[in-house]
Protein backbone atom coordinates (compact mmCIF):
# COMPACT_ATOMS: atom_id res chain seq x y z
CA UNK A 1 0.00 0.00 0.00
CA UNK A 2 1.33 3.31 -0.47
CA UNK A 3 2.36 6.10 1.56
CA UNK A 4 0.08 9.29 0.98
CA UNK A 5 1.31 12.76 2.61
CA UNK A 6 -0.56 15.98 2.72
CA UNK A 7 0.98 18.54 2.49
CA UNK A 8 -0.09 22.24 3.34
CA UNK A 9 2.42 24.96 1.75
CA UNK A 10 1.33 27.83 3.73
CA UNK A 11 2.51 31.81 3.22
CA UNK A 12 3.92 30.89 6.80
CA UNK A 13 4.23 27.57 7.25
CA UNK A 14 4.55 24.13 5.79
CA UNK A 15 2.33 21.04 7.78
CA UNK A 16 2.51 17.73 6.78
CA UNK A 17 -0.03 14.59 7.02
CA UNK A 18 1.09 11.69 7.27
CA UNK A 19 -1.33 8.18 8.41
CA UNK A 20 -3.98 10.27 10.51
CA UNK A 21 -1.49 12.71 12.76
CA UNK A 22 0.24 15.94 11.62
CA UNK A 23 3.85 14.83 11.81
CA UNK A 24 5.52 18.00 10.88
CA UNK A 25 4.84 21.63 11.05
CA UNK A 26 7.76 24.56 10.00
CA UNK A 27 7.97 27.58 8.94
CA UNK A 28 7.71 28.10 4.90
CA UNK A 29 11.52 29.16 5.30
CA UNK A 30 14.76 28.24 3.15
CA UNK A 31 18.44 29.55 3.59
CA UNK A 32 21.23 28.86 0.81
CA UNK A 33 24.29 30.46 -0.21
CA UNK A 34 23.40 33.13 -2.97
CA UNK A 35 27.13 32.02 -4.35
CA UNK A 36 27.04 28.21 -4.90
CA UNK A 37 23.05 28.05 -5.01
CA UNK A 38 23.11 25.30 -2.21
CA UNK A 39 20.28 24.80 0.58
CA UNK A 40 21.66 25.90 4.38
CA UNK A 41 18.73 25.18 6.01
CA UNK A 42 15.16 24.92 5.62
CA UNK A 43 12.43 25.51 7.90
CA UNK A 44 13.00 25.84 11.92
CA UNK A 45 16.46 26.52 11.40
CA UNK A 46 16.38 28.98 8.61
CA UNK A 47 13.38 30.95 10.36
CA UNK A 48 16.36 31.49 12.99
CA UNK A 49 18.83 33.18 10.36
CA UNK A 50 16.09 35.97 9.46
CA UNK A 51 17.81 39.26 9.67
CA UNK A 52 21.33 37.62 11.08
CA UNK A 53 22.85 36.09 7.97
CA UNK A 54 26.03 37.11 6.30
CA UNK A 55 25.88 38.66 2.45
CA UNK A 56 26.51 35.37 1.31
CA UNK A 57 24.19 33.21 2.64
CA UNK A 58 20.40 34.36 1.92
CA UNK A 59 17.13 33.49 3.95
CA UNK A 60 13.82 34.13 1.91
CA UNK A 61 10.08 32.80 2.29
CA UNK A 62 9.54 31.36 -1.31
CA UNK A 63 5.63 32.11 -0.84
CA UNK A 64 4.13 35.77 -0.18
CA UNK A 65 0.47 36.82 -0.13
CA UNK A 66 -0.60 33.46 -1.45
CA UNK A 67 1.62 32.82 -4.21
CA UNK A 68 4.41 31.67 -5.01
CA UNK A 69 7.61 34.41 -5.11
CA UNK A 70 10.81 31.92 -5.55
CA UNK A 71 10.04 29.03 -7.88
CA UNK A 72 13.49 27.49 -7.73
CA UNK A 73 13.59 28.33 -3.42
CA UNK A 74 9.74 26.60 -2.89
CA UNK A 75 10.68 23.57 -5.21
CA UNK A 76 13.97 23.06 -3.19
CA UNK A 77 11.75 23.37 0.45
CA UNK A 78 9.04 20.88 -1.24
CA UNK A 79 11.88 18.53 -2.13
CA UNK A 80 13.22 18.92 1.31
CA UNK A 81 9.99 18.16 3.19
CA UNK A 82 9.12 14.98 1.19
CA UNK A 83 12.50 13.66 1.69
CA UNK A 84 12.59 14.58 5.22
CA UNK A 85 9.33 12.77 5.75
CA UNK A 86 9.55 9.80 4.03
CA UNK A 87 13.31 8.69 4.71
CA UNK A 88 13.99 5.36 5.29
CA UNK A 89 11.22 4.32 3.41
CA UNK A 90 11.38 1.68 0.63
CA UNK A 91 8.34 2.87 -1.24
CA UNK A 92 7.55 6.05 -3.37
CA UNK A 93 4.84 8.35 -1.89
CA UNK A 94 1.92 9.39 -3.37
CA UNK A 95 1.95 13.78 -2.42
CA UNK A 96 -1.19 15.49 -2.30
CA UNK A 97 0.08 19.35 -1.88
CA UNK A 98 -2.59 22.38 -0.75
CA UNK A 99 -1.65 24.87 -2.73
CA UNK A 100 -3.28 28.86 -3.13
CA UNK A 101 -5.82 29.55 -4.60
CA UNK A 102 -4.53 31.94 -7.26
CA UNK A 103 -1.52 30.54 -8.18
CA UNK A 104 -0.83 30.32 -12.02
CA UNK A 105 -0.40 26.79 -14.12
CA UNK A 106 3.76 27.26 -14.48
CA UNK A 107 3.54 27.42 -10.59
CA UNK A 108 1.39 24.53 -10.39
CA UNK A 109 3.26 22.41 -12.39
CA UNK A 110 6.49 23.55 -10.39
CA UNK A 111 4.95 22.42 -7.28
CA UNK A 112 4.63 18.58 -9.39
CA UNK A 113 7.86 18.96 -10.22
CA UNK A 114 9.22 19.34 -6.58
CA UNK A 115 7.83 16.65 -5.85
CA UNK A 116 8.60 14.33 -8.63
CA UNK A 117 12.00 15.60 -7.76
CA UNK A 118 11.55 14.33 -3.98
CA UNK A 119 10.99 10.94 -5.69
CA UNK A 120 6.86 11.05 -5.55
CA UNK A 121 4.93 8.31 -7.24
CA UNK A 122 2.26 10.78 -8.27
CA UNK A 123 0.90 14.19 -7.17
CA UNK A 124 -2.14 15.53 -6.15
CA UNK A 125 -3.06 19.39 -5.85
CA UNK A 126 -6.07 20.82 -4.13
CA UNK A 127 -6.54 23.95 -3.26
CA UNK A 128 -6.98 25.90 0.17
CA UNK A 129 -10.80 26.19 0.36
CA UNK A 130 -11.71 23.16 -0.83
CA UNK A 131 -8.87 21.54 1.48
CA UNK A 132 -9.63 23.70 5.00
CA UNK A 133 -13.88 22.29 4.04
CA UNK A 134 -12.82 18.88 3.88
CA UNK A 135 -10.17 18.76 6.47
CA UNK A 136 -13.17 21.08 9.05
CA UNK A 137 -15.26 18.06 7.78
CA UNK A 138 -17.91 19.31 6.06
CA UNK A 139 -19.94 17.13 3.43
CA UNK A 140 -18.30 18.74 0.63
CA UNK A 141 -20.20 16.57 -2.15
CA UNK A 142 -23.96 16.76 -1.13
CA UNK A 143 -25.89 19.26 -3.04
CA UNK A 144 -25.69 21.42 0.13
CA UNK A 145 -24.30 25.04 0.53
CA UNK A 146 -21.39 25.20 2.63
CA UNK A 147 -19.75 28.45 3.41
CA UNK A 148 -15.62 28.54 4.67
CA UNK A 149 -13.29 31.28 5.41
CA UNK A 150 -9.81 29.91 5.66
CA UNK A 151 -7.35 32.60 6.77
CA UNK A 152 -3.98 31.28 6.46
CA UNK A 153 -0.69 33.73 6.85
CA UNK A 154 -0.84 35.04 3.43
CA UNK A 155 -4.21 35.07 2.08
CA UNK A 156 -7.89 34.91 3.54
CA UNK A 157 -10.27 32.33 1.05
CA UNK A 158 -13.90 32.80 1.11
CA UNK A 159 -15.93 30.24 -0.79
CA UNK A 160 -19.39 28.25 -0.98
CA UNK A 161 -19.07 24.63 -1.61
CA UNK A 162 -21.93 22.88 -2.58
CA UNK A 163 -21.44 19.46 -5.19
CA UNK A 164 -18.11 19.03 -4.61
CA UNK A 165 -17.15 22.39 -6.55
CA UNK A 166 -16.85 26.28 -5.69
CA UNK A 167 -20.09 28.37 -6.44
CA UNK A 168 -18.46 31.56 -5.11
CA UNK A 169 -15.12 32.54 -4.40
CA UNK A 170 -12.44 35.37 -3.71
CA UNK A 171 -8.91 35.39 -2.30
CA UNK A 172 -7.95 38.11 0.27
CA UNK A 173 -4.54 39.37 0.56
CA UNK A 174 -5.41 40.66 4.39
CA UNK A 175 -4.89 37.40 6.16
CA UNK A 176 -2.17 36.39 9.66
CA UNK A 177 0.56 38.21 8.05
CA UNK A 178 -1.23 41.36 7.07
CA UNK A 179 -2.34 41.61 10.72
CA UNK A 180 1.17 41.33 12.02
CA UNK A 181 2.36 44.71 9.71
CA UNK A 182 -0.95 46.37 11.38
CA UNK A 183 0.19 45.49 14.62
CA UNK A 184 3.99 46.83 13.78
CA UNK A 185 2.51 50.19 11.89
CA UNK A 186 0.21 51.27 14.64
CA UNK A 187 2.40 50.50 17.60
CA UNK A 188 5.44 52.67 16.03
CA UNK A 189 2.82 55.15 14.73
CA UNK A 190 0.76 55.90 18.43
CA UNK A 191 3.35 54.52 20.50
CA UNK A 192 6.66 55.68 18.92
CA UNK A 193 7.85 51.87 19.57
CA UNK A 194 9.75 49.68 16.64
CA UNK A 195 8.79 45.89 16.89
CA UNK A 196 9.23 43.13 14.64
CA UNK A 197 6.92 40.53 13.34
CA UNK A 198 7.86 37.75 16.17
CA UNK A 199 6.86 40.47 18.73
CA UNK A 200 3.56 41.32 16.73
CA UNK A 201 3.06 37.91 16.31
CA UNK A 202 2.72 36.94 19.90
CA UNK A 203 0.86 40.35 20.67
CA UNK A 204 -1.95 38.98 18.13
CA UNK A 205 -1.91 35.12 19.45
CA UNK A 206 -2.11 36.64 23.30
CA UNK A 207 -4.96 39.46 22.59
CA UNK A 208 -7.91 36.92 23.00
CA UNK A 209 -6.45 35.65 26.39
CA UNK A 210 -5.58 39.30 27.57
CA UNK A 211 -9.00 40.74 26.77
CA UNK A 212 -11.07 38.08 28.52
CA UNK A 213 -8.68 38.84 31.59
CA UNK A 214 -8.42 42.30 31.43
CA UNK A 215 -4.79 42.45 31.34
CA UNK A 216 -2.46 44.77 29.40
CA UNK A 217 0.10 42.78 26.95
CA UNK A 218 3.56 43.48 27.60
CA UNK A 219 4.91 44.76 23.99
CA UNK A 220 8.91 45.23 24.02
CA UNK A 221 10.59 47.09 20.96
CA UNK A 222 13.14 49.69 19.82
CA UNK A 223 12.25 53.60 20.74
CA UNK A 224 11.32 55.46 17.48
CA UNK A 225 13.04 58.60 18.93
CA UNK A 226 16.18 57.25 20.79
CA UNK A 227 17.03 53.69 19.43
CA UNK A 228 17.09 52.07 22.61
CA UNK A 229 15.39 48.98 24.02
CA UNK A 230 12.12 49.72 25.58
CA UNK A 231 8.88 47.88 26.84
CA UNK A 232 5.41 48.95 27.03
CA UNK A 233 2.16 47.89 28.12
CA UNK A 234 -1.01 48.21 26.25
CA UNK A 235 -4.76 48.17 26.68
CA UNK A 236 -5.82 44.84 24.60
CA UNK A 237 -9.06 46.89 23.27
CA UNK A 238 -6.94 49.29 22.07
CA UNK A 239 -4.77 46.57 20.00
CA UNK A 240 -8.44 44.82 19.16
CA UNK A 241 -8.86 48.16 17.56
CA UNK A 242 -5.75 48.33 15.23
CA UNK A 243 -7.59 45.20 13.02
CA UNK A 244 -10.93 47.22 12.64
CA UNK A 245 -10.17 48.36 8.69
CA UNK A 246 -8.44 44.84 8.06
CA UNK A 247 -11.99 42.98 9.45
CA UNK A 248 -14.02 45.39 7.57
CA UNK A 249 -12.63 43.93 4.05
CA UNK A 250 -13.09 40.47 4.93
CA UNK A 251 -16.16 40.88 6.44
CA UNK A 252 -17.81 43.23 3.51
CA UNK A 253 -16.01 40.63 1.08
CA UNK A 254 -18.15 37.63 2.73
CA UNK A 255 -21.34 39.74 2.17
CA UNK A 256 -20.46 40.28 -1.44
CA UNK A 257 -20.24 36.28 -1.78
CA UNK A 258 -23.62 35.86 -0.35
CA UNK A 259 -24.95 38.11 -2.34
CA UNK A 260 -23.57 36.25 -5.41
CA UNK A 261 -24.73 32.94 -4.21
CA UNK A 262 -28.10 31.50 -5.53
CA UNK A 263 -30.94 32.03 -2.60
CA UNK A 264 -30.79 28.32 -2.08
CA UNK A 265 -27.25 28.15 -1.24
CA UNK A 266 -27.52 31.03 1.18
CA UNK A 267 -30.58 29.50 3.16
CA UNK A 268 -28.38 26.60 3.47
CA UNK A 269 -25.56 28.59 4.66
CA UNK A 270 -28.02 30.71 7.09
CA UNK A 271 -29.12 27.26 8.86
CA UNK A 272 -25.55 25.51 8.87
CA UNK A 273 -23.48 28.55 9.68
CA UNK A 274 -20.06 30.31 8.50
CA UNK A 275 -17.21 27.85 9.10
CA UNK A 276 -13.85 29.55 10.58
CA UNK A 277 -10.53 28.18 9.50
CA UNK A 278 -6.62 28.76 9.50
CA UNK A 279 -5.09 29.82 12.50
CA UNK A 280 -6.17 33.69 11.30
CA UNK A 281 -8.98 32.94 11.55
CA UNK A 282 -8.54 32.69 15.38
CA UNK A 283 -8.02 36.28 15.84
CA UNK A 284 -10.40 37.74 18.43
CA UNK A 285 -13.37 39.79 17.73
CA UNK A 286 -13.94 38.63 13.98
CA UNK A 287 -16.06 35.46 14.49
CA UNK A 288 -18.40 38.01 16.38
CA UNK A 289 -18.04 41.06 13.78
CA UNK A 290 -19.49 38.39 10.94
CA UNK A 291 -22.39 37.53 13.03
CA UNK A 292 -23.25 40.69 13.66
CA UNK A 293 -23.08 41.65 10.26
CA UNK A 294 -24.61 38.85 8.59
CA UNK A 295 -26.97 37.37 11.11
CA UNK A 296 -25.21 34.14 10.66
CA UNK A 297 -23.65 32.15 13.26
CA UNK A 298 -20.11 30.98 12.53
CA UNK A 299 -18.59 27.89 13.96
CA UNK A 300 -15.00 26.73 14.63
CA UNK A 301 -14.29 23.27 13.78
CA UNK A 302 -11.95 21.46 16.02
CA UNK A 303 -8.06 22.13 15.43
CA UNK A 304 -9.35 24.68 12.81
CA UNK A 305 -5.17 25.90 12.00
CA UNK A 306 -4.82 22.16 11.00
CA UNK A 307 -8.27 21.43 8.75
CA UNK A 308 -5.86 22.57 5.51
CA UNK A 309 -3.54 20.02 5.85
CA UNK A 310 -6.03 17.47 7.27
CA UNK A 311 -8.07 18.29 4.21
CA UNK A 312 -4.67 17.99 1.57
CA UNK A 313 -4.24 14.67 3.93
CA UNK A 314 -7.56 13.38 2.71
CA UNK A 315 -7.32 14.63 -0.46
CA UNK A 316 -6.92 11.28 -2.88
CA UNK A 317 -10.61 9.94 -1.12
CA UNK A 318 -11.81 12.26 -3.54
CA UNK A 319 -9.77 11.44 -6.75
CA UNK A 320 -12.38 11.69 -9.24
CA UNK A 321 -15.09 13.50 -7.04
CA UNK A 322 -14.73 17.10 -6.99
CA UNK A 323 -15.44 19.70 -10.10
CA UNK A 324 -13.60 22.54 -11.29
CA UNK A 325 -10.09 20.78 -11.65
CA UNK A 326 -9.95 21.68 -8.11
CA UNK A 327 -8.06 17.98 -7.35
CA UNK A 328 -5.94 16.35 -9.94
CA UNK A 329 -3.44 13.51 -9.59
CA UNK A 330 -0.71 13.28 -11.76
CA UNK A 331 1.61 9.81 -12.20
CA UNK A 332 4.96 10.74 -12.41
Amino acid sequence: MPLDIGIDLGTATVQVYVGGEIVLSEPSVIAYNNKTGNVVAVGTEAQTMIGRTPSHIVAVRPLEKGVIAEIKSCQKMIKYFVEKTCKNRILRPRVAICIPSEVTEVERQAVVEAADAAGAKSVVTIEEPMAAAIGAGLDVLRPNGNMILDIGGGTADIAVITLGGIAESVSLKIAGNAFDETIVKSVKARHNLIIGSRMAEKVKIGLKNAIENNELLEVKGKNALTGLPEMIKLDPKELRGYFDENFKVIVDSLIAILDKTPPELVADISEQGIWLTGGGALIYGLDKLIEERTGIKTYYPENPDKCVVVGAGKAFEYLGELQDGLVSERKL
